[in-house]
């Protein structure tokens, strides 16, 4: 296989774990290619998808804020993507077309049953944010059957249109009132950047979710938020940002560099271990 590139588009980037996943990978396999950061400002982000397959490269990952805005431009999109319109990793095609695919839905649940083997499908869950990641983390707990979704964004509106969008079991719960919506609830995710290195921390009391119930926060730097640090206080089980990081990961690799890679404890490390 000739040298092949890869990397990750996000504003900002610098926090990114992504290349230090990707480059373990590479290294395991003994691949001739790279996986970088590429630090795309908002309003350049359709020049840079385009810019692809010109500079050679086999495609890339999305983080945030691109998400969404990368499904309007991408030419071809998987069921997932279609589905939350949102895109996490772009394939380019041998005939130079961008295809979009959203992996976050399945990072996340592999994830979370690894993590929390306990959890059931059977009560609420409260999900904070409405952008891409809260897209992928609704559309695969509403399809693992999930009887109620309380989706809180610190703009209600989008809140309300994302529940509109979807439609059951998504409710709509305003943001003031978050921790009302921690009653009853099996399950609380985290997919804000509230709480991640230079971001305020998420302000969430923890005092209404039950005993049994799991903490997931899907930032990972630092891996222990100060959301999970207090769930972990309380006892409660916690699901930190790098499972999902992982287990998302695998589906790009593998169409960009010809290897299906496996998520392991070594992984783990190397990415822990790592200076983003």
């Amino acid at each position: 296989m000739s040298f092949r590139m890869s990397g990750v588009m996000g504003w900002p980037v610098g926090h990114s774990r992504s290349p230090a996943l990707h480059g373990h990978w590479l290294a395991r396999h003994g691949i001739a290619g790279t996986y970088v950061p590429l630090p795309v400002q908002p309003e350049h982000l359709e020049q840079a998808l385009r810019a692809l397959p010109v500079l050679g490269f086999a495609g890339c990952n999305l983080t945030v804020p691109h998400k969404e805005a990368a499904f309007r431009i991408v030419d071809h999109v998987d069921r997932a993507a279609a589905r939350l319109r949102a895109v996490n990793t772009v394939i380019v095609r041998p005939d130079g077309t961008l295809e979009g695919r959203n992996t976050d839905g399945e990072g996340f649940l592999k994830h979370l049953e690894a993590s929390a083997p306990a959890w059931r499908p059977d009560r609420p869950v409260l999900v904070l944010g409405a952008g891409g990641a809260a897209r992928a983390v609704v559309g695969t707990l509403a399809d693992a059957g999930v009887p109620e979704i309380r989706i809180a964004n610190r703009t209600d509106a989008r809140a309300a249109s994302l529940a509109e969008e979807f439609g059951t079991p998504l409710r709509p719960w305003p943001w003031a009132k978050r921790e009302d919506g921690l009653t009853g609830c099996g399950l609380v995710v985290n997919t804000t950047q509230l709480g991640m290195v230079g971001w305020p921390e998420l302000e969430l009391a923890l005092d209404r979710l039950p005993g049994d119930g799991v903490v997931y926060d899907i930032v990972y730097t630092p891996l222990e938020t100060p959301l999970l640090a207090e769930a972990r206080q309380r006892g409660l089980t916690t699901v930190d940002g790098l499972g999902m990081l992982l287990h998302q990961a695998r589906a790009g690799f593998a169409a960009w560099f010809g290897v299906d890679p496996t998520v392991d404890e070594a992984l783990r490390q190397a990415v822990l271990g790592s200076t983003p």
